[in-house]
C-alpha cells in the first residue's frame, strides 16, 4: 500500500509518454483522472509527508491542491507562449495532485532540466543542433531587444524550426528522477 502511489504516478506518465509519442496529444480522461486519483489517495491514505519519507502516506486534500494549482500554475506561462501544449501543463498539474507544491516545484526544475537535455540529444541526433544553438540565440536576442526598447519581451517562433518535442517524456523523466533520488537520500535536504 505504500508503494502505491507511486507505482499509480509511473504508470499514469508512462500512459502519457506513449500518447504524446503517438498522437501529439495527452488526453484530458488520463490526466483529469490522474489528478482525481492524487487527490483522493491523499485525502485516504494514513497521514504521513507524502511520497518521498520513510513513513508514506497522505499529504491531506489542500497540499495536493495545492500542489495541482501550482503545477497548472508554473507552466502556463510556457503554454501562453506556445512553447508547452495544454496537456503538458496539465500533466504536470496532475504529478502536483500527487506530490504536493514544494515537489512539484523540484519536479519541474527536473523536468526542465530534463527537457533542455532530451532538446540538445535529439538535435544532435538529428544534426541539428547548430539549428537549435541559432534559433536560442535569436529568440533571446529579439527579447532582450524588445525589453530594452521599453516593450513587452514576447518570444518569436524561430523562422526554421528545428522541431517538436512529446513534451511528457521530459516531464516523466524530470519527475521520476527527483522523486527517484529524494526517495533513496540523496536530496533529502530538498525532500
Amino acid at each position: 500500500m505504500t508503494w502505491s502511489p507511486a507505482v499509480l504516478l509511473a504508470g499514469l506518465l508512462l500512459l502519457a509518454v506513449y500518447h504524446d509519442v503517438r498522437s501529439r496529444r495527452i488526453p484530458n480522461r488520463l490526466v483529469l483522472s490522474g489528478a482525481l486519483a492524487g487527490l483522493l489517495l491523499n485525502c485516504v491514505m494514513p497521514a504521513g509527508a507524502g511520497l518521498l519519507t520513510a513513513t508514506p502516506g497522505a499529504i491531506g486534500f489542500w497540499p495536493a491542491l495545492g500542489g495541482l494549482a501550482l503545477g497548472l500554475a508554473l507552466l502556463l506561462p510556457m503554454y501562453a507562449l506556445k512553447a508547452l501544449g495544454a496537456g503538458d501543463v496539465k500533466l504536470m498539474a496532475m504529478v502536483g495532485a500527487f506530490v504536493g507544491p514544494y515537489t512539484v516545484f523540484l519536479c519541474l526544475l527536473s523536468t526542465l532540466l530534463a527537457g533542455g537535455v532530451l532538446a540538445l540529444a535529439v538535435a544532435a541526433f538529428h544534426g541539428s543542433l547548430r539549428q537549435v544553438a541559432g534559433n536560442s540565440y535569436h529568440m533571446a536576442l529579439n527579447s532582450f531587444m524588445r525589453a530594452i526598447a521599453a516593450q513587452r519581451p514576447e518570444i518569436d517562433a524561430p523562422v526554421v524550426p528545428s522541431g517538436k518535442l512529446p513534451y511528457a517524456i521530459a516531464i516523466a523523466c524530470g519527475t521520476s528522477l527527483y522523486l527517484l533520488l529524494a526517495a533513496s537520500g540523496p536530496l533529502g535536504i530538498f525532500a
